[in-house]
Formats: C-alpha cells, structure tokens, sequence
C-alpha cells in the first residue's frame, strides 16, 4: 500500500492527533504511546490500533471509502477508570473533529462503541473503541 492509500492516510492522521492532544498524553505518561505494533516491555497504558476495514463506499459518480478503524487502550492501573477516561480523551480528540488524510479529505468520523472489560490475565483492563469514517480522494 502507497501513503496515498485512504486507510493508511486515515490511521496517519488519528495517530497525528492523539499524539498532538496534551490531556491524553497526561493520561498516558507524558510521551505519545500510540502503536500499530507495541514494542517489547512498552510500559502501560497505551492505545494500539486495531482492527481496520476499508470499504468501498463510491457513488454513481464520485469514488469514497467507509472505514471502520478499532483503537484499544490497556491499562493495568487497579480497576477500569484508567482505561475509561483514555478512551474518553481519545474520544474527545476524534468525534466529529477535521482531520486531514494525506490526499483525502474526511467526510465524518463518528464514534460509535466503547467497552471496556478486564483482561483473561485477570489484571489488565482494555477498552475497545470503534470509529468509523467515510473519505473520499481530495
């Protein structure tokens, strides 16, 4: 895939915001923990990217995509208030905000789910969060 690819430009641009927004770097230590592929003994909390799917989403007459891009935050703090108040930062940085994809202007990115439940190690929280977005070339 090319920068030029809409969901690649989609991801770019809401890891540029997380990691521009200082009360979710508050929230996470102080430093960007945003990753498409944690690196090994990467302190908690921190947001990964997960699941994506891009669909085709063009009209008769102009091409456009519908994404669904799934963000997860992990925490290990006592209880779910650390993971539910990251994903309300995250929320708050990404609902309805104007970003800009590389090449692609956002037609909307909605929030639509949060749940958050205890790990199977029994001692992580994480919080899963889907958006979804339609874009179309710029």
């Amino acid at each position: 895939m090319s920068a030029a690819d809409p969901a690649i430009a989609l991801q770019s641009a809401i890891v540029t915001a997380l990691a521009g927004d200082a009360s979710l770097l508050a929230l996470t230590g102080g430093a960007p923990r945003i990753f498409d592929d944690v690196p090994p003994r990467t302190p908690l909390p921190y947001i990964t990217i997960g699941q994506t799917i891009a669909r085709d989403w063009s009209t008769g007459s102009e091409p456009g995509h519908e994404h669904t891009v799934t963000l997860q935050v992990w925490s290990d703090a006592h209880g779910r208030r650390q993971a539910v108040e990251i994903a309300g930062a995250i929320r708050a940085v990404l609902h309805d905000r104007p970003l800009a994809p590389a090449g692609h202007r956002l037609v909307n990115l909605r929030h639509e789910y949060t749940e958050t439940r205890r790990d199977a190690d029994g001692v992580t929280y994480r919080a899963l969060m889907r958006l979804r977005a339609v874009t179309e070339p710029a």
